[in-house]
């Protein structure tokens, strides 16, 4: 098997290493994001929901920046929610409003959850490497 191909953010190798997992993995054309959550550089939580889903897209968009791709090289997303009969138009809001950019938009998954570690929202996102 081949060495997987790992993309670190930087600033944030200790948490993915304490939490044993990869933010990314560069594998045939493509990046698998891991999903990404509204978490501080200490892996704490915003508070506010509007601040954790702008946090996730920023650490998101972190991720993306080290493997060379921004947010037009997504192809497909999923987001978890919490509660989301409660929440969706709040996140969505952001979503759309600020990070979701101009057509053709990605694909879309949506999934309600009962519990994410203490936050709210989450997105995984698989993104096109470019060149």
């Amino acid at each position: 098997m081949a060495k997987r191909d790992v993309v670190f953010p930087a600033g944030r190798q200790a948490l993915y290493e304490r939490n044993r997992y990869s933010p990314a993995i560069r594998s045939d054309g493509f990046l698998f994001v891991s999903g990404q959550v509204g978490s501080r550089e200490d892996g704490s939580p915003e508070p506010e929901l509007e601040a954790q889903v702008r946090r996730a897209f920023e650490n998101l968009n972190a991720i993306l920046k080290e493997a060379g791709c921004t947010f037009d090289d997504v192809v497909d997303v999923t987001v978890f929610m919490v509660d989301p009969e409660a929440i969706f138009e709040r996140a969505w809001k952001v979503v759309v409003s600020e990070y979701w950019g101009e057509a053709p938009y990605p694909t879309v998954t949506a999934v309600g959850v009962t519990w994410l570690y203490g936050f709210q929202f989450e997105i995984k996102a698989i993104a096109r490497v470019p060149g």
